[in-house]
Protein backbone atom coordinates (compact mmCIF):
# COMPACT_ATOMS: atom_id res chain seq x y z
CA UNK A 1 0.00 0.00 0.00
CA UNK A 2 2.80 2.38 0.89
CA UNK A 3 4.44 1.70 -2.52
CA UNK A 4 1.22 2.58 -4.41
CA UNK A 5 0.86 5.80 -2.46
CA UNK A 6 4.45 6.78 -3.27
CA UNK A 7 3.98 6.00 -6.97
CA UNK A 8 0.76 8.06 -7.04
CA UNK A 9 2.46 10.95 -5.25
CA UNK A 10 5.40 10.95 -7.69
CA UNK A 11 2.98 10.83 -10.64
CA UNK A 12 0.94 13.77 -9.35
CA UNK A 13 4.08 15.78 -8.64
CA UNK A 14 5.46 15.16 -12.12
CA UNK A 15 2.16 16.18 -13.72
CA UNK A 16 2.29 19.50 -11.89
CA UNK A 17 5.83 20.36 -12.92
CA UNK A 18 6.35 22.79 -15.77
CA UNK A 19 7.99 21.27 -18.81
CA UNK A 20 9.13 23.98 -21.18
CA UNK A 21 10.79 23.00 -24.44
CA UNK A 22 14.16 24.10 -25.71
CA UNK A 23 16.01 24.37 -29.01
CA UNK A 24 19.60 25.40 -29.76
CA UNK A 25 19.57 29.03 -30.83
CA UNK A 26 21.94 28.16 -33.68
CA UNK A 27 19.06 26.17 -35.24
CA UNK A 28 16.64 29.10 -34.98
CA UNK A 29 15.58 30.92 -38.16
CA UNK A 30 13.18 33.73 -38.99
CA UNK A 31 10.85 31.08 -40.46
CA UNK A 32 10.32 29.81 -36.90
CA UNK A 33 8.50 32.98 -35.84
CA UNK A 34 5.98 33.05 -38.68
CA UNK A 35 3.48 31.50 -36.26
CA UNK A 36 4.91 32.81 -33.00
CA UNK A 37 6.78 35.63 -31.31
CA UNK A 38 10.43 36.11 -30.45
CA UNK A 39 11.25 37.64 -27.07
CA UNK A 40 14.66 38.90 -25.95
CA UNK A 41 14.60 38.82 -22.13
CA UNK A 42 17.84 40.78 -21.69
CA UNK A 43 18.02 44.31 -20.35
CA UNK A 44 17.19 47.22 -22.70
CA UNK A 45 20.91 48.11 -22.76
CA UNK A 46 21.87 44.59 -23.89
CA UNK A 47 19.06 44.58 -26.45
CA UNK A 48 20.22 47.95 -27.76
CA UNK A 49 23.74 46.65 -28.33
CA UNK A 50 22.42 44.00 -30.73
CA UNK A 51 19.52 41.58 -31.03
CA UNK A 52 17.93 39.07 -33.39
CA UNK A 53 15.73 40.64 -36.09
CA UNK A 54 12.03 40.87 -35.16
CA UNK A 55 12.66 40.28 -31.45
CA UNK A 56 10.66 42.17 -28.85
CA UNK A 57 12.45 43.16 -25.66
CA UNK A 58 10.82 42.19 -22.36
CA UNK A 59 13.37 42.55 -19.56
CA UNK A 60 13.47 39.52 -17.23
CA UNK A 61 14.48 41.83 -14.37
CA UNK A 62 11.47 44.13 -14.89
CA UNK A 63 9.11 43.88 -11.91
CA UNK A 64 6.11 43.54 -14.25
CA UNK A 65 7.69 40.90 -16.50
CA UNK A 66 4.71 38.53 -16.41
CA UNK A 67 2.19 41.36 -16.78
CA UNK A 68 3.71 42.17 -20.17
CA UNK A 69 2.60 38.74 -21.42
CA UNK A 70 -1.07 39.19 -20.48
CA UNK A 71 -1.99 40.18 -24.05
CA UNK A 72 -0.22 37.12 -25.52
CA UNK A 73 -2.48 34.16 -26.33
CA UNK A 74 -1.48 31.19 -24.16
CA UNK A 75 -1.59 28.93 -27.24
CA UNK A 76 0.85 31.08 -29.25
CA UNK A 77 4.42 29.87 -29.69
CA UNK A 78 6.86 32.00 -27.71
CA UNK A 79 10.60 31.82 -28.42
CA UNK A 80 12.81 33.21 -25.63
CA UNK A 81 16.49 34.07 -25.54
CA UNK A 82 18.95 36.01 -23.42
CA UNK A 83 22.73 36.41 -23.42
CA UNK A 84 23.79 32.83 -22.65
CA UNK A 85 20.62 30.95 -21.70
CA UNK A 86 20.09 31.34 -17.95
CA UNK A 87 17.45 34.05 -17.87
CA UNK A 88 15.53 32.64 -20.82
CA UNK A 89 15.40 29.20 -19.17
CA UNK A 90 13.97 30.78 -16.02
CA UNK A 91 11.50 32.83 -18.05
CA UNK A 92 10.42 29.74 -20.02
CA UNK A 93 9.81 27.84 -16.81
CA UNK A 94 7.81 30.73 -15.36
CA UNK A 95 5.64 31.21 -18.45
CA UNK A 96 5.05 27.48 -18.71
CA UNK A 97 3.92 27.40 -15.08
CA UNK A 98 1.49 30.25 -15.86
CA UNK A 99 -0.21 28.15 -18.53
CA UNK A 100 1.53 29.20 -21.73
CA UNK A 101 1.48 26.04 -23.85
CA UNK A 102 4.25 26.57 -26.43
CA UNK A 103 7.24 28.19 -24.77
CA UNK A 104 10.60 27.44 -26.37
CA UNK A 105 13.88 28.43 -24.74
CA UNK A 106 16.56 29.15 -27.35
CA UNK A 107 19.59 27.55 -25.71
CA UNK A 108 22.97 29.23 -25.94
CA UNK A 109 21.59 32.75 -26.09
CA UNK A 110 22.56 35.73 -28.17
CA UNK A 111 26.27 35.01 -27.71
CA UNK A 112 25.92 31.65 -29.50
CA UNK A 113 23.63 33.15 -32.16
CA UNK A 114 26.01 35.99 -33.01
CA UNK A 115 28.97 33.56 -33.21
CA UNK A 116 27.33 31.17 -35.67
Amino acid sequence: MRYHFLVALVFLFSMGCAQSKSKPITEFSQNDIKNGILIDVRTPEEYGSGHIDNAMNINWYDENFTKQFESVDKEETIYLYCKKGGRSAKAAYLLDSLGYKNVIDLEGGYDAYSNK
